[in-house]
């Protein structure tokens, strides 16, 4: 199986005066040999990359690289196996014209999973395994773009990790009406020695000046050169997790759920700027593993004998060692990611909604989601004498504040008309509520220069986000009886051509003198043909 995609818009875009551009390309393979009734193995990757590039000035390019070696062997017709050999490669560029200079950052693992299934009988199933993860994180090269750059090449220190886990997993049919799945997995994060590694006063990387209520990056001690042979911290956590579902006249059911996970790698995201920035740092001596400890329950019911089916669902999430950056921080090409984090907690809740027709010549569902994303930075308590007050405010007054991923409202309604067997039409017509964000609050002015200064962490919101997408597929009578089947699809998407804030930036004009706000919308209305065949 070979399979690939690429847009093409960009290629357009000159021909309306706009030097932006923004496009994706992947590959995917696959290939398989059954060797006899009881091994088979199976060889895949896929390779993708995105591009946002904003007049030259802003390149940002992201994507991966996959390969999966997997060997399926039968043990008996109630056991099989599957060993995988896993290649992963994550990638993440920005070029800065503006600044002068390229930083190319990634994250490499080599994933190695044994996993096996066991029906013990029609109503017991055992699924258990291993697996071990080695990973390579590069915080980025840095590489000046021009020759006038005054920028150095720099490689900045890389960090190295392993994570091993063992888990359990157990399905039960107990009765004709109730199923319970539970199990376990113990998992260990060793976080390895690397070339340089900063040494700061009391273990401390982030210093709080409490005369100006600041906090600011502390300057290390000493630098040490552990290597990597050496461990830097280790962490073990267990996992428990237990489901039931159960059905009650026919048609209803209930379900509740409660999960815990650990989490070694850390996303920190400033959604601020005019393309998201993610830096990824890995558990270790400065940051600790997230533990998310999840709640839910649900019910399910069916309508008119599956004629329509209501789905509903509440969940609680509570998270610990949530990190994020202290203001001012810059996260682009930093080589102390620990100089300018701090340690949270975050909570996520919410109600969702599904309702589908299924049967009719008109299909469709409406879903929709009620749900906070929240995170608290509380000022820490300082364990030895500063001299001064060891008063911290944490971010925002450590008060719960939204985080980058909190959408209150999420709905989209789609629905699909079959006129005949010739023509069939369908819309989708999705709102979100704005992305948190910061605005500028004031300014100041510093050698002549007008300077913007922000109040509390993510209490403002880009628009809301809302489009309508629509589409006519024709199916050609004369394909029955053809070996070649094919259609055509008109489609509109963002028929209303809502030009949805990607970002928000302020600026003053030119000409008046005054500031403005500026927004920054990737795509508007995009008409577009299709022609489908196979054979």
């Amino acid at each position: 199986l070979i399979g690939g995609r690429g847009s093409y818009a960009h290629l357009f875009l000159p021909l309306f005066d706009v030097n932006s551009k923004a496009y994706f390309y992947d590959l995917n393979t696959k290939i398989n040999h059954k060797i006899n009734d009881n091994n088979s193995v199976f060889l895949s990757g896929y390779f993708g990359r995105d591009l946002f590039n904003v007049s030259e000035r802003f390149v940002n390019i992201y994507g991966n690289a996959v390969g999966n070696l997997r060997w399926n062997h039968l043990f008996s017709d109630k056991l099989f196996s599957n060993l995988s050999l896993i290649y992963s490669d994550y990638y993440y560029g920005l070029e800065l014209d503006f600044v002068g200079f390229e930083w190319n950052s990634g994250i490499q693992n080599f994933n190695v999973k044994y996993d096996l299934k066991h029906y013990l009988s029609d109503k017991l199933q055992m699924n258990y395994g291993l697996n071990s993860i080695y990973y390579v994180f590069n915080p980025g090269k840095i590489v000046p773009n021009s020759p006038d750059s005054g920028i150095i090449e720099e490689q900045l220190t890389k960090k190295y990790a392993n994570e091993n886990a063992v888990y359990v997993d157990i399905e039960h049919q107990i009765s004709e009406n109730l199923s319970v799945e539970y199990g376990l997995r113990a998992s260990q994060f060793n976080r390895f020695g690397q070339d340089e590694f900063f040494v700061y006063q009391n273990n401390n990387p982030v210093e709080f000046d409490p005369f100006t209520l600041t906090y600011r990056e502390a300057n290390p001690i000493d630098t040490i050169s552990p290597g990597r042979s050496g461990t830097l911290k280790s962490f073990f956590n267990l996992e428990p997790r237990v489901s039931m579902s159960y059905t009650f006249k026919e048609n209803n059911s209930i379900k509740a759920s409660y999960t815990r996970l650990a989490q070694y790698l850390h996303l920190l995201s400033n959604t601020s700027s005019p393309t998201p920035l993610d830096v990824w740092t890995p558990s270790g001596p400065f940051v600790e593993p997230q533990l998310l400890d999840q709640y839910a329950m649900g019910y399910f019911r069916n309508i008119k004998s599956g004629a329509y089916t209501l789905e509903t669902e509440v969940f609680y999430k509570d998270i610990q060692n949530r990190i994020d950056y202290i203001d001012g921080a810059n996260l682009i090409a930093n080589n102390a990611i620990e100089q300018v984090i701090l340690n949270g907690q975050a909570r996520a809740y919410g109600l969702e909604i599904l309702f589908r027709k299924n049967e009719g010549q008109f299909k469709g569902w409406l879903a929709y989601t009620l749900s906070r994303s929240e995170q608290r930075t509380p000022g820490r308590t300082l364990n030895f004498d500063t001299g001064r007050s060891n008063l911290e405010t944490g971010i925002n007054f450590g008060d719960w504040y939204s985080t980058p991923f909190d959408k209150t409202h999420d709905l989209s309604l789609y629905g699909s008309f079959e006129l005949n067997d010739k023509w069939s039409f369908n819309a989708n017509f999705v709102y979100q509520t704005g992305q948190p964000t910061n605005y500028p609050i004031g300014q100041f002015e510093f050698e002549g220069l007008s300077v913007p200064y922000y109040g509390l962490r993510n209490k403002e919101r880009l628009p809301d986000y809302h489009r309508l997408d629509i589409s006519a597929i024709l199916t050609p009578r004369k394909n029955k009886g053809r070996k070649v089947q094919s259609e055509w699809v008109f489609s509109i998407y963002n028929a209303y051509n809502r030009m949805n804030a990607a970002s928000i930036n302020f600026r003053e004009n030119e000409d008046t003198g005054r500031n403005e706000a500026v927004r920054t919308a990737i795509f508007g209305i995009v008409p577009s043909v299709t022609y489908n065949f196979k054979f």
